[in-house]
This record gives C-alpha cells, structure tokens and sequence, in this order.
C-alpha cells in the first residue's frame, strides 16, 4: 500500500504580476453596502409593480411601472417624488397587518432622508439628519444669542433699549454692514451647500442628458407650484385617516406662497435701498412691509397647520424616525414669521432693538440650516419632478446612475 507523500507548505514570494494585480485589486473602490431601507423599498416596489392597484393615485406609481428593476437610485428617484399623500397605504390590501407590510409613505420618508444625507455637502454634515430635531434647536439658540451678543458689544444700552424712530431706524440698532455682512455669508453659504447637494444627487440619480425642452419642465413647474401631487389622484390625500381631505395640500401651499412672499420682501427692499435710495423701516403699505405682512400670516398659518395635522394624522403611514426634524423645522419657520410680524407691531418702541435682533438671527440660524434639513426636499423633489416629466414624454426611464 502507498502512502501519499505530504509536501510542507513553503512561502513563495509573490511574483511581479501577482502583486500588481493585488495592487489594482487593493486600488478599486470599495462599493457601498445597500442600506435597509433600500432594500425594503426595493422588496415593496417589486410587490407593487406586480399589483399596480394604486396606478392612478400619484406620479409615483406610473413612474414605477416603466421599470422592471429597481437600482438603488431608481428607488431615490421614486422616493423623492413622493409627496406621502398616504393615499397608497389606506387602498393597499397589503399594508399592515398583512403579512407582506407594504407601507410605501413611511419606507419612501426614510429613503429620502437617507438621500438628504447620501448628498449632503460637505460629506460630514449628512450625519446631521440624524439627530435633526437637535441641531435645529441649537441652531436656532445659537443664531439668537450670536446676534444678541454682537449687537449688545456694538451699541450702547441706550440706543438698544431706546425708542428708534425715521429712517435707518434698523441700522442704528445693528450697523447696515453687520446686517448684510451676515446675511450674505449664512444665505451664500446655505445657497451653494444646496447647490453642491443638489449637483450630487442628480448625478447619482442619473441626470437627464439631451437638450433643454421647454414643456416637461413647464409640466414640472406647475406640479411645483400647484402641489398637484398632494391631491392624490384627485379627490385629495389621506391625511388624517382614510378620508379624502385637500387639507395638508392648502397648508402646504399657504407655507410655500408666505415663504415666497417674505423672500420678495426682502428682495424688494433690497431695491428700495441700494436702487432708490430708500431706508428701512419702510411705510406700512409699502411694497416690502406688505409683502412681508401677508407672507408671515401664510408661514404662520402653513407651519401651524402642518404640524397640528402630523400631530391629528393616523400614524400607521408615518415614519417616526424624520417626525423629530421635521417638526422642528416646522417650529422655526413659524417662529420666523411671528417675531418678523412682532418687530413690525413693536418697530416704533424699545422693544425694537431686541426683537430685530431676536429676529434676525432666527433668519440666519435658517438659513445655515437649509442645506442640512426638511427644506431640501423642495430641490431634490423638484429635479424628480422634472425627471418624471421627461421620461412620461420619452415613455422609458431615463438611465440610472451605476
């Protein structure tokens, strides 16, 4: 009988091309693992694709019916077109208790914070949608106390704590060149985070290549500014139970025309200043008070309503995880308009000195926190919006990324 003879095993120094292959292995990018939440929408996309009961309900569904598979930035795509009018989740004979828990409205809220997070710029800010409703709050402190603080080392109590009155009122509280140096560096630097995490996620999403055309994003910009989506497929969204209500779309529409009109406020008196010659605070039935006036009563009203109906609303489609942020932000923009319409009651009063400054620097707590909460979701929906009109004119998916 022959015994097979065992060979010791001995080092071998690698040859020339085996570490270079190791090298290029070793050099390849390392591909990001699939989140949960990812892979739980793309389990749900399936079995809805299958069904398509819910086809008609909002621009979703068409939009998933011209895939057959769901890469990860297809399921981003879908997300962020979402608007969680929950009416998909009240019709599906799937949702919880079902054994398949298809909830579409809460899953497609926590993949849109993920994408929020994925292209936030500079990368390390995502990590601030963790703990959104946190860092709104502090930011809001902190906006207020750096702004108080700048103008009590500035001014002398007496002219702070004193009745301000004719022209330049604002400016002798807080010199015009703080005012704007301020305002230029939080609402810049806001604008160009947005701009940069903006860029990222059309990248990742695919992008859309070709010419401009004119209508689908004419199409998109009336879905923008109607918030036609919030109607559901007509008769409304289910936004307190299974009931049909164009409830949250009115508050909804109320929060976005008061933020416009408060940014056409300022633009306006940005005019008057640097073009005319005319100094804030302005007469009452001027362009920018007016302006202002109307558009912090809408904010007020929006923000309120909003945040009464996630507190009213079934909470079997709502994904608890994002209410924090969200609610926060709610908070701030209400807080925005109400101390601007304060320090238009009390203008003409020493109350005026702290409440510009109270004021203010809310204002620019926001404006540093837009790139890094809930307000991203208007440019992220509005490039899925201008997506999805492109593609029902094509009538096939525009390629994804990767």
């Amino acid at each position: 009988m022959r015994v097979a003879a065992q060979r010791a095993w001995v080092p071998v120094a690698p040859s020339a091309r085996g570490r270079a292959a190791r090298r290029r292995i070793s050099r390849r990018p390392a591909v990001a693992a699939e989140s949960e939440t990812v892979a739980e929408a793309r389990r749900q996309m399936e079995i809805c694709n299958a069904c398509r009961y819910c086809e008609g309900y909002c621009a979703v569904f068409p939009a998933m019916a011209m895939r057959r598979s769901f890469a990860e930035a297809d399921l981003t795509h879908l997300a962020n077109l979402c608007h969680g009018c929950k009416g998909c989740y009240h019709a599906c004979q799937y949702a919880p208790p079902h054994p398949f828990g298809i909830n579409i409205p809460a899953t497609f809220a926590e993949l849109r914070q993920e994408s929020y997070a994925e292209h936030a710029w500079p990368k390390p800010m995502g990590r601030a949608f963790e703990r959104n409703g946190t860092l709104v709050t502090l930011a809001a402190a902190f906006g207020i106390a750096i702004t108080l603080i700048l103008v009590a080392a500035l001014q002398d109590p007496a002219v702070l704590y004193s009745a301000q009155t004719g022209v330049g009122a604002f400016f002798r509280i807080i010199p015009y060149w703080l005012m704007v140096g301020l305002a230029t560096l939080t609402f810049g630097y806001g604008v160009f985070a947005m701009a940069m995490g903006a860029r990222s996620y059309w990248r990742a999403t695919g992008g859309m290549g070709g010419a401009f055309a004119p209508a689908p994003a004419a199409e998109a910009a009336v879905d923008i500014l109607t918030l036609r989506n919030l109607g559901g497929g007509g008769h409304g969204c289910n936004d307190l139970d299974e009931g049909f209500s164009q409830r949250r779309r009115h508050f909804h529409q109320a929060l976005l025309y008061g933020f416009l009109l408060c940014f056409a406020a300022t633009s306006t008196g940005a005019i008057y200043h640097h073009v005319f010659g005319w100094k804030s605070p302005h007469a009452f039935f001027s362009l920018p008070v007016q302006f202002g006036t109307w558009g912090g009563v809408l904010m007020m009203l929006g923000a309120a309503g909003l945040m009464h109906t996630k507190v009213i609303t079934d909470p079997g489609p709502v994904s608890r995880k994002v209410l924090g942020g969200e609610f926060a932000m709610l908070a701030l923009l209400f807080l925005i308009a109400a101390t601007g319409l304060l320090l238009l009651a009390v203008r003409h009063t020493g109350a005026m000195g702290v409440m510009l400054a109270i004021h203010l620097g809310l204002v620019f707590a926001f404006f540093l926190l837009m790139p890094y909460s809930k307000m991203v979701h208007g440019v992220y929906r509005g490039i899925a919006l201008l997506r999805n009109a492109r593609e029902k004119r094509s009538a096939k998916p525009a390629p994804a990324a990767g």
